[in-house]
């Protein structure tokens, strides 16, 4: 099984640096989410039932992928690889959405937005001779823009999630428990309190 990334620090640079945030969150799907099937197969012990001459006797296909995993393995799992995962990305977007909603006293970019905006309240337009002459666009303060990477890698992470969870549930059995349920239920410790 794939190790998962450490969380990283959490300070305001970590999150306005939108490739380091990304590369995070990348990495650690990629280790866990990505790769569940490997990960739920990795789970099965090999070899529990001998082998029987007989079963090359047909060509039927055999769903190994789909064999149910031990409760024990799979509780393992949630609480040790995928709820960690999915509780250390979250806590990353929830700080950076703090960040992105908080006053940005350390923008580069907030004098020339300023003098941009100036420039454009004094202009004089006549859109008689220049139809386009009124057009302007301000530029984005870049809490704007980490708000909205957090908006869109929010909705990555749901639909991440809930593909994840389905892989998960057809092998270890998740009795109709939404990922959302199941995750506060690992944070309140009462699922896998036994194993942490």
């Amino acid at each position: 099984m794939s190790k998962t990334p450490h969380q990283p620090r959490l300070t305001p640079k970590f999150c306005f640096d939108t490739t380091a945030l990304r590369d995070f969150l990348r990495l650690s799907r990629g280790t866990v989410d990505d790769t569940i099937a490997q990960n739920l197969n990795a789970l099965v012990t090999p070899g529990i039932q001998p082998f029987d001459p007989q079963s090359t006797a047909s060509r039927a296909p055999r769903l190994s992928h789909k064999r149910p995993i031990e409760a024990e393995a799979c509780q393992h799992f949630k609480s040790k690889v995928l709820f960690p995962s999915w509780q250390s990305r979250s806590d990353v977007l929830n700080y950076c959405a703090s960040v992105a909603t908080s006053p940005d006293p350390n923008d580069p970019e907030h004098l020339l937005r300023e003098t941009e905006d100036l420039k454009a309240r004094e202009r004089l337009v006549d859109e008689r001779l220049d139809p386009y002459s009124g057009r302007y666009f301000p530029r984005e303060a870049r809490t704007e823009a980490l708000a909205m990477l957090i908006r869109n890698e929010r909705m990555v992470e749901s639909i991440i999630r809930q593909r994840t969870w389905g892989l998960v549930g057809e092998r270890c059995e998740n009795e109709g428990v939404e990922f959302a349920n199941a995750l506060n239920a690992w944070r309140k410790g009462e699922i896998g309190a036994d194993l942490r």
